[in-house]
């Protein structure tokens, strides 16, 4: 085999070896044999057009265009020219498949499954880092930088993963990269023919000439290898670094917290994220119908469809914890925490889903005592919220439930006494980074409220009626700590940002909390039924009171209802606002055709029948509705895995100016003047003075006096630092020299004044000075592997 037919097949096996660290975000892994045989005939096509030879640019071109029409086979064949060509309409169809596989991945939690658009994601991006690696490595001859992509290959899957990608995951893409480098090393050394080494010595007879290499004498190893070593040890510090750095992105499939661990089967649960789609549902022009149910209550205020309760709070997001899931048991438990004298109602729910409304998490009112739905579905107690399992979704299903109406009275809820140790420190905890501000602005709000109850209704009545607040699905949503400051500050936002503010300053207040997500009860039908549209999502904090368990309030102005028993907190009344009758058994299933379509219909075509079909993609809103959230999150991972490397030279020097030109207090005198002077040399550098070390401070401020063109307050300045530093190494007693920070800035101003345009770039994206960030490390290094050797047994005394 040829020098570069090897390097073709090892830049193919780091590749996928790389894309072997996204098999655990996906089930199931087929798409990994179908970009391996891609990614195969890609190399075969480079291959060939080497051997022809093509110019470098017509092979890249060549292989380019393979992969191409590889991919409209296999993605668009319906829409290509002749069934093979892309044209026009396959270019069209492959946009909207990255925009579903785009919204796919901010929908599902991993192991998310391979629709359409995510494989297409996954088969041409591990194409894309092929084809680069495969230019890099073998077209032009250079494996190293081949490394860059591999590396945001193993990145992505590393952040999307929680945790990391793993460590297995790991050393198989290190080991591919290596593999790479090694075949590159010995394709360019064949290149000056036999490779000639020393033989092993012994003593009194020097190395012979023979053919044993230099690692089997035990004498050093030649330079190519040398150099390759580091370069693969370079290589993997980084890729153990980057992910490290690489921000916590989290809901769908950036989030395992909505993952389940195993239950006594070992299935394992795939949900979709409740908050992904909510704002773009809330914003959709047409309110198409999710569900339909029918109910024995009269009174459907309470009957919110719950989907999932959000109880941990990270300080960047509301998310469901991590808990057990178990089989579905024929009844389920009582709810926490409620008493026997508290009064409730028995309510039967019939519901059936739209054929398009697929996700994971169930739907039905809160406390469910029993469901009964066909499929595979799992039981998490703490929430009660029963979950898919091995790709069980919501799509087109009917099922029963029977639940609770619970009313508690004003009275029970101000009275009720404290909760459980372990539950009000659980449902409390707020993270460090939470701005004071939330927790100042609850007490101001809760002043003089007598128990938690009244605490809990004044909140809601401040975010509701009093406290100034708009509502505006059209704000950006976010959940983490600087959204719910900002949203206190702004007062606009919609049920996100009430219901999550609510809860964060309940907790700051010692009241349990966590935020509900689902659907309001939707409108009634001429039939009797009620259809739940996408404009009835919505988001509602749950707070815990002893004997009574979760209660709903209602904090977002114009949405949802205001329970009854929140209506007169400070003076609370005994009597009950309103027992319903004893309910009939369960009742037919509600008709599977949607029949309330708000916005578009008129008034007396409400019928779907007279309004037409509803569409049937798996998503709930329109092409034109603006980027989804997984498109936004895909991007900035994107544009964050090209920007990183590049910027660090940036950001060290960033780093490395604010400290020595802090406001911290320096350690003596003379500590307070070199961290200027160094960032002066390092200044000058940056410009392409290079520093002189035989030069005496002096001297060196002249030179770059003179070679940064520095004139009147600059120059002045570059003569004074010279000076501290001067008095404060040589002087018998240094004293402190204040304003040198700002002389250092004086002096860089002048020298990017004096510099042209291409000079003041250099300086800030490249310095030249960052190159002591590697001087640093190489020597840490060097330290490290000399304290090794030294601890190895007899190594010393060989020394």
């Amino acid at each position: 085999m040829s020098g570069r037919a090897r390097l073709a097949v090892c830049a193919l096996v780091a590749t996928l070896s790389a894309a072997c660290a996204l098999l655990p975000l996906v089930e199931p892994v087929g798409w990994m044999f179908q970009a391996a045989l891609l990614l195969g005939l890609v190399t075969t096509v480079g291959a060939l057009a080497r051997r022809v030879p093509l110019a470098r640019p017509l092979t890249i071109a060549a292989q380019a265009l393979t992969g191409l029409v590889l991919l409209t086979l296999m993605f668009t064949r319906g829409q290509a020219v002749a069934g093979l060509l892309p044209g026009p309409d396959a270019f069209h169809e492959f946009g909207q498949l990255l925009q579903e596989g785009a919204g796919d991945v901010g929908r599902y939690a991993i192991p998310a499954p391979v629709t359409t658009g995510i494989r297409l994601l996954l088969v041409g991006g591990v194409l894309v880092i092929g084809l680069i690696v495969d230019a890099l490595a073998v077209t032009y001859r250079s494996a190293a930088p081949a490394g860059l992509p591999l590396l945001a290959l193993y990145s992505v899957a590393a952040g999307l993963s929680k945790g990391g990608a793993g460590w297995l995951w790991f050393l198989v893409a290190a080991a591919g990269y290596l593999l790479l480098l090694l075949a590159e090393g010995r394709d360019r050394l064949s290149r000056w023919g036999r490779v000639f080494g020393g033989g092993p010595t012994t003593a009194g007879r020097p190395y012979s000439t023979g053919s044993t290499s230099f690692a089997a004498a035990g004498g050093p190893a030649p330079a190519p290898v040398r150099t390759g070593r580091r370069i693969g040890a370079l290589a993997l510090g980084i890729a153990l670094v980057v992910p490290a750095v690489l921000p916590t992105l989290g809901g769908g499939l950036l989030d395992m917290s909505a993952r389940g661990r195993a239950g006594a089967d070992g299935g394992t649960i795939s949900a979709v994220n409740p908050l992904v789609s909510l704002q773009n549902s809330l914003n959709q022009p047409e309110d198409q119908e999710v569900l339909n149910y029918r109910t024995t209550t009269p009174d459907t205020r309470d009957l919110y469809l719950r989907i999932v309760a959000l109880d941990q709070f990270d300080g960047a997001a509301w998310k469901p914890s991590q808990r057990t899931v178990v089989d579905v048991p024929d009844r389920l438990p009582d709810p926490p925490g409620l008493a026997p004298d508290v009064d409730t109602t028995a309510v039967n729910t019939s519901v059936s889903t739209a054929k398009w409304y697929a996700q994971n998490w169930l739907p039905m009112p809160y406390p469910a005592s029993r469901v009964d739905i066909p499929g595979r579905w799992r039981f998490e107690p703490e929430g009660r919220t029963l979950v898919g399992d091995r790709g069980q979704n919501t799509r087109g299903v009917r099922y029963q439930v029977e639940s609770l109406i619970v009313r508690p009275t004003a009275r029970q809820l101000a009275e009720a006494p404290p909760p459980r140790r372990a539950l009000r420190r659980e449902y409390t905890r707020v993270p460090d980074s939470l701005p004071p501000v939330v927790q100042r602005t609850a007490q101001q709000v809760t002043r003089g409220a007598r128990s938690a109850y009244g605490k809990a209704v004044r909140l809601q009545d401040w975010f509701a009626l009093n406290g100034g607040f708009t509502y505006n699905t059209e704000v950006r949503a976010g959940s983490g700590t600087q959204a719910i400051a900002r949203f206190l500050k702004q007062k606009e936002g919609f049920c996100v940002h009430f219901s999550f503010s609510m809860a964060a300053m309940a907790r700051t207040l010692g009241i349990p909390a966590r935020v509900a997500v689902g659907f309001t009860p939707g409108g009634k039908r001429a039939d009797g039924s009620y259809s739940v549209g996408l404009k009835d999502a919505h988001a509602w904090p749950e707070l815990y009171f002893e004997g009574i368990g979760w209660t709903r309030f209602e904090p977002t102005p114009s949405r949802g209802s205001v329970p009854d028993y929140t209506i007169s907190a400070d003076a609370p009344d005994e009597d009950d606002p309103g027992r319903a009758e004893p309910l009939p058994g369960r009742t037919a299933a509600p008709r599977s055709e949607p029949s309330a379509d708000g916005g578009t219909c008129p008034p007396d075509q409400r019928r779907v029948a007279e309004c037409g079909a509803l569409p049937s993609q798996s998503g709930g809103g329109p092409a034109d509705g603006g980027p989804a959230p997984g498109t936004v999150a895909a991007g900035a991972l994107v544009a964050l895995l090209v920007l990183l490397l590049p910027a660090v030279p940036l950001l060290w020097r960033i780093r490395a100016r604010a400290r020595r030109l802090g406001a911290a207090r320096p350690r003596g005198p003379a500590a307070g003047v070199l961290g200027p002077w160094r960032e002066l040399v390092d200044s000058g550098w940056d410009y392409g003075i290079v520093p002189d070390d035989a030069l005496t401070p002096r001297q060196a401020a002249a030179r770059i006096v003179r070679a940064g063109e520095l004139t009147g307050p600059a120059a002045e300045a570059a003569r004074r630092v010279a000076g501290s530093v001067e008095q404060a190494l040589y002087a018998p007693r240094p004293q402190a020299a204040p304003g040198l920070a700002d002389d250092v800035r004086r002096i860089r101003a002048g020298l990017r004044d004096a510099a042209s345009w291409r000079q003041r770039l250099r300086a800030v994206v490249a310095p030249r000075s960052a190159v002591r960030l590697l001087w640093t490390a190489r020597a840490r290094a060097s330290a490290t592997l000399d304290r090794l050797r030294m601890a190895v047994p007899g190594r010393s005394a060989a020394r």
